[in-house]
């Protein structure tokens, strides 16, 4: 069975394609006007094993906001498309990345309650010319529109760059591990029966 999917979504801010293939080998095309954003999606694709292309339009005159929430949202559809009824999925992931000084902890259920719990001070409030309060809005736009449950955590770090970093790679890591197919599990990974 194949696991994949695109989606686009024209908005009057926004125009978004993306697409993911769940077994696939991490291989990247992403493009969306924000180059810390795209550096951080790119480390995403390439940890998660995930193929994943994304070609992003926006309103980059008013400022980042619009591009990286909508990114995050049809980023997230995508993934709960590509993941159809979610049978024989391993369902929970979760992974402690380290970069350099920064170590972040990222845990997930593919739970079907799209709750985020975003536990990360980066105190400056630029990367480069990202704005760093946009890290949430992205993983916000997924989890509301994957209906993942997930958890960041930052454990230590000081360098924005690093802490950003350990967040996208923590991420990946436990998606991987959450989507993976397991031949020991029949059907969906609940008591419920349903995800």
């Amino acid at each position: 069975m194949s696991r994949t999917s695109t989606i686009e979504r024209s908005t009057k801010e926004t125009k978004i394609k993306v697409s993911v293939d769940l077994d696939g080998s991490g291989k990247t095309d992403i493009k969306t006007g924000v180059g810390f954003f795209d550096h951080m999606l790119t480390a995403m694709g390439k940890h998660s094993l995930i193929d994943l292309q994304i070609l992003a339009e926006g309103d980059l005159d008013v400022d980042q906001h619009h591009t990286v929430e909508d990114v995050g949202i049809v980023f997230g559809q995508v993934l709960n498309q590509a993941l159809g009824d979610k049978s024989g999925i391993t369902r929970y992931g979760w992974a402690v990345v380290p970069m350099d000084e920064a170590l972040v902890l990222t845990s997930i259920d593919i739970s079907g309650r799209g709750m985020l719990y975003y536990d990360v001070d980066i105190i400056h409030e630029k990367i480069g010319e990202f704005d760093s309060i946009l890290i949430s809005e992205f993983f916000e736009g997924l989890t509301r529109n994957s209906n993942i449950t997930l958890h960041i955590k930052m454990l230590s770090g000081a360098d924005p760059h690093h802490i950003a970093e350990a967040v996208f790679k923590s991420f990946a890591k436990s998606l991987a591990q959450a989507v993976s197919v397991s031949d020991r599990i029949k059907g969906v990974f609940s008591t419920k029966g349903i995800l």
